[in-house]
Formats: structure tokens, sequence, C-alpha cells
């Protein structure tokens, strides 16, 4: 039984997703207004200063830049790694807010598979982009 909206427990319930969704859109919020394109805002890649290659994170601010301007095109060519975890986050913080309005639980998966998977796909993506055929997923 589920209990009204205006209800305290479902509020109270709703006060992580919520205070989750105003941290990420503080930081879209920032990114969006201060660009990353622009040298001297922010540090470079450790990784990359050090060594030439891109990380998995390399040009996820710039990314994150343009999906704040509704730039989905050019947040892909920046990072697609990137724009595929902001997609999955949003999918998962909808399902999220909807079960903890429910009162239902919200569970992560705990299977190691579901890990090792993401994994290797950060890291197969993080090694395609420094090869000279995946060069289109460098930033």
């Amino acid at each position: 039984m589920t209990e009204p909206v205006g209800s305290t427990g479902a509020a109270r319930r709703l006060l992580a997703p919520l205070g989750t969704l105003a941290g990420i859109g503080a930081a879209f919020t920032y990114v969006g207004l201060v660009d990353p394109n622009e040298t001297g805002h922010y540090p470079v890649c450790p990784l990359f200063a050090l060594t030439g290659l891109y990380c998995p994170g390399c040009g996820g601010l710039r990314s994150a830049h343009a999906v704040a301007h509704g730039d989905v095109v050019t947040a892909l060519g920046d990072n697609a790694l990137a724009v595929v975890g902001y997609a999955l986050f949003a999918a998962g913080w909808a399902v999220w807010a909807v079960r903890a309005r429910r009162g239902l639980p919200v569970g992560i998966p705990r299977q190691p598979v579901y890990w090792w998977s993401l994994g290797a796909v950060v890291l197969v993506f993080t090694v395609v982009r420094n090869l000279p055929f995946g060069s289109w997923l460098a930033p």
C-alpha cells in the first residue's frame, strides 16, 4: 500500500534521490557555465600530461559541457562513454526515484559479472581510443 504523494514518509524517502539530482544538476550547471574548452579553468588529466594517452575520462568535462548546452553530437565526439554513462545514470536515477517514492527497495546489482563487465567495457574503450583505428573515440 502506497502513501499519498504529500505524506512525510514519501518525502523523506525522496530526499536522497532529489539531493543526488540537485548535486548532479549543480555540477552540470557549473560545467555548462565554465567552459572546459578554455584553458586554465580545470586541471589537465595527469595521465595525458605524463604519457599522452587518453584515460577513459578524458574529454568528459567537454562532453558534460556539450550536454549542458544540448549538443549531443559534440558530446559524443568528446567522450562517447561518458554520454552513455549520463544516459544510464538518468535511467537509473528515474528507477531509484520511482521505487523510493513507492517505498520499494532499490537494489544495486551485486553479482561480480556486472562489475567485471563494466570494467571490461571501460578498459576496451580506453585501449581502443588510444589506437590509430580508434582515434574517432579520442577527444
